[in-house]
């Protein structure tokens, strides 16, 4: 038997299948919607389908982005020889909150992962190394993610990338600011004292 009216548990079972979402949350939010004006269920409703049926990959950098190119690779202001290599859009936007790079990106949408079946091939990383034929980089910045994956990736971009001579840093790891030693895991303590640096 069923607990609410239909078409309110398919509106619970939709947004159940998001993730982090279990079933009570999904519950509140199908709630939420249902108390909210009509408009403001059209906008949810017409937000989904736009980013759905306008969002698509940069064609240079692999960001997601409603215009080809994308914005950060239309802005003439920025440093093309230095280029960063991310997992996802996700880190793209991370590093642009913080100011402080001002250099090009490519995408990979994920890691190397054996596991799961993720090989190179399932990668942006032909189009990284047909960029890097292409455009005049004397940087790679690795900013994979502090994972196995992460780090299998990284290892494996560092040799096809040093292979065409090109200089590859990696970001450094270590302990975040505001955090302290004692508290910090075993792999945390380690990066931090090899990527240590002269004061």
């Amino acid at each position: 038997m069923a607990l609410h009216a239909k078409p309110i548990d398919h509106l619970i079972e939709a947004l159940s299948k998001l993730p982090g979402i279990g079933k009570k949350t999904a519950s509140r939010l199908a709630f939420h919607i249902l108390r909210s004006s009509l408009s403001e269920a059209q906008e949810l409703a017409k937000s989904i389908l736009d980013v759905k049926e306008k969002i698509r990959l940069c064609s240079i950098c692999f960001n997601l982005t409603d215009e080809d190119p994308c914005w950060v690779c239309q802005d003439g202001r920025r440093t093309p020889e230095i280029l960063c290599v991310l997992e996802g859009p996700n880190d793209l936007i991370a590093i642009e909150n913080t100011g402080a790079y001002s250099g090009r990106y490519h995408v990979l949408h994920g890691a190397i992962s054996p596991l799961e079946g993720i090989g190179p091939e399932d990668l942006k990383i032909k189009e990284l190394a047909e960029r890097l034929q292409r455009e005049k980089i004397v940087e790679v910045i690795l900013a994979t993610n502090p994972t196995v994956e992460g780090g299998a990736t990284a290892l494996y971009l560092t040799e096809l990338i040093r292979s065409m001579g090109i200089k590859v840093t990696r970001i450094a790891y270590g302990v975040p600011m505001g955090g302290e030693i004692e508290y910090s895991d075993g792999m945390t303590l380690t990066k931090a004292l090899e990527g240590r640096r002269e004061v």
